[in-house]
């Protein structure tokens, strides 16, 4: 069967309030024991399998998990057991069989949870679910992390339940949105237990340090991940999947951050996670840019309430860049000391991602990704022909003035885009709710009215007739032939809206790009967000586009964009030096040398763009 449920961090200070809140219906304890097997080369786990054995109060259950067709969703059978050990027969005939049969012999228990679980069923408009808290421990070896979670499982009715209920706990009591489950914790507790004990057996003189990386290595920035799109795919489906993979990126990274495995114990964030934060939301904002006006965009006020997350992780960001990347290079060129302390302290960037409203947007969002959203009407391309009126060689000398061939044009096109409006009106009225639990109710109710391809053109056409024929001249007979040519061509599929956006952006960095030399700074910084944009772009239709030809395209493009971002660090920290001029003479040759700097970079610069316009498009 499936399972559709969200699970959030709890924090430390927010345990007793949740409990509490818990408490105020009827409510089961139980004590669950959890094994979890798998092979020495985690072949279940690459067969995208966790196969655990739990004994839950008295009963032992089997579980075979699996990943379902979102992020909240997966595929759970459950069989219970007279004892602790596994029974592979149950599974014969399933897909998955062969797998198991194949590696029987030489699965064993990777790691285990023991942990304590408070739950009660709870009623909501929109369906019934289960809440259950846990505490307690996951377990590798000699390692363990603390399990502190409560989950909000869907029992009946609809996923915006679950939501519903998760936004108002996280509301109340701080909650961390984890988008790690206990298997996935347990078999990197596993790797990383394997890892320390061979390197304990080394007794090297880099021992510790191995040992520091390793651990370091554990709770490493999550970078973005390939995106495969089937070349069939909606245009709608095509952007929840990227949006959900750009979103994966920040919940893990803000997940770290926020030490959900290690508050009080061990300093686990830094600058790459906050850097690679940036980067998920950036691409996230990249492809609303890059799907306008071929799917439908999450809300406006989700889309407009980022960019205040976003400010916030800047000043972190560059002051990061300035410490650890940029002061080095200044000093082995001759830097006198500088103190860099001049009372800009940089936003704790802790309590960004601790933050309510930053984890209420995360969940908003990752409930516009897995809710069901109403389709945009697909885009229609439109060509017609002057209306022609052939009329008997004999008139009555008074005849009305025939209709002008532009006026029939001009009518025919917005008969047809009218049409075309009017079928995705309802799709609009489902944006604007900013909840999207609600906006989803709002889908079901509707219902998705959007016309087909097919049924907008016919309408279109009745209209342009209706509307064409009372201006024929009245004495007109059957010999008169009225010619209206009025073309609805078929739609532009997936990938040929998105290669025409492609194309756009394309020529407008190269419009800018080849003339570098000659912007001031504002268009510059532009330049590089639309090169960061176009970038990105290219990440998320790659499975569509010829590889052969988008390497080198691509790769001269990343050139282009490594230079352009560099010099936003530069000119960032000039800025910061010419403040400190006054105070600390010293600052003067940073000023000189970033500015000589730039000065090599601009022809840097101009040199890729060129080299850019001569590289071989994908698209050609």
């Amino acid at each position: 069967m499936a399972e559709q449920e969200l699970k959030l961090h709890v924090p430390k200070d927010g345990r007793a309030g949740v409990e509490k809140e818990l408490l105020r219906g009827r409510v089961t304890r139980v004590h669950l024991q959890a094994f979890y097997f798998d092979t020495p080369e985690r072949d279940l786990v690459k067969a995208k399998i966790a196969l655990r054995l739990r004994r839950e109060g008295q009963q032992w259950v089997q579980t075979l998990k699996m990943p379902g067709e979102h992020s909240l969703s997966r595929i759970e059978i459950n069989h219970d057991r007279p004892s602790a050990d596994l029974d592979l027969s149950v599974y014969d005939g399933e897909p998955f069989a062969a797998v198991l049969a194949k590696h029987a012999s030489t699965l064993a228990i990777c790691y285990e949870t023991d942990v304590h679980r408070v739950l009660r069923q709870t009623r909501h408009a929109l369906g019934q679910v289960e809440i259950a808290f846990d505490t307690g421990l996951l377990r590798a070896g000699t390692l363990e992390l603390p399990i502190s979670e409560i989950e909000f499982e869907l029992k009946r009715g609809q996923l915006a339940a679950v939501f519903a209920l998760g936004k108002k706990w996280q509301q109340t009591h701080g909650l961390i949105l984890d988008a790690r489950s206990k298997s996935e914790r347990g078999d990197r507790l596993a790797l990383l237990n394997a890892e320390l004990t061979a390197i304990n057996e080394q007794k090297s003189e880099r021992q510790e340090s191995a040992r520091r990386q390793a651990i370091a290595q554990f709770w490493a920035a999550r970078t973005a991940e390939n995106i495969s799109l089937h070349p069939k795919i909606q245009a709608q489906a095509a952007l929840a999947a990227v949006s959900a993979e750009c979103l994966d990126q920040i919940i893990r990274n803000a997940a770290v951050l926020a030490e959900v495995d290690t508050a009080g114990v061990y300093q686990a964030g830094g600058a790459e996670h906050v850097h690679q934060l940036r980067v998920g939301i950036r691409r996230l904002r990249s492809a609303w840019s890059f799907f306008n006006g071929i799917a439908v965009l999450p809300p406006a006020e989700l889309r407009a309430e980022i960019k205040l997350h976003f400010a916030k992780l800047g000043g972190t960001r560059d002051d990061d860049v300035l410490k650890e990347t940029l002061l080095p290079v200044l000093s082995a060129a001759g830097q006198p000391p500088l103190v860099l302390d001049d009372g800009q302290t940089p936003t704790d960037t802790e309590n960004v991602t601790l933050s309510r409203a930053f984890q209420s947007w995360l969940l908003d969002m990752l409930a516009w990704t897995v809710l069901p959203v109403a389709p945009v009407a697909p885009p229609l391309i439109i060509t017609t022909a002057p209306l022609e009126v052939h009329s008997p060689t004999q008139q009555p000398a008074q005849q009305p003035a025939p209709v002008p061939p532009h006026t029939a044009i001009t009518t025919a096109r917005s008969l047809a885009l009218q049409a075309r409006d009017a079928s995705s009106k309802a799709s609009k009225a489902v944006q604007s709710p900013k909840d999207p639990a609600a906006a989803a109710l709002a889908t079901q109710q509707q219902g998705t009215p959007t016309e087909s391809f097919g049924q907008v053109a016919a309408h279109a056409a009745q209209m342009v007739s209706a509307q064409v024929a009372p201006q024929l001249p009245a004495h007109a007979t059957a010999q008169a032939v009225t010619t209206v040519s009025l073309k609805i061509q078929k739609p532009l599929t997936l990938k040929e809206a998105l290669v025409k956006k492609l194309k756009k952006w394309h020529r407008r960095l190269l419009q800018d790009g080849l003339q570098f030399d000659q912007l001031d700074i504002e268009p510059r910084h532009e330049l590089r967000k639309l090169g960061k944009k176009l970038r990105y772009a290219l990440q998320f239709t790659e499975s569509l586009l010829p590889t052969a030809k988008l390497k080198t395209y691509r790769k001269q493009l990343a050139a282009v964009q490594d230079i352009l971002g560099e010099m936003n660090d530069l000119a960032v920290a000039r800025d910061r030096f010419i403040g400190l001029r006054d105070t600390q003479p010293s600052a003067w040759f940073a000023c000189g040398w970033i500015t000589s700097r730039l000065d090599a970079l601009t022809q840097e610069a101009c040199a890729a763009f060129k080299q850019l316009s001569r590289t071989e498009t994908f698209w050609r």
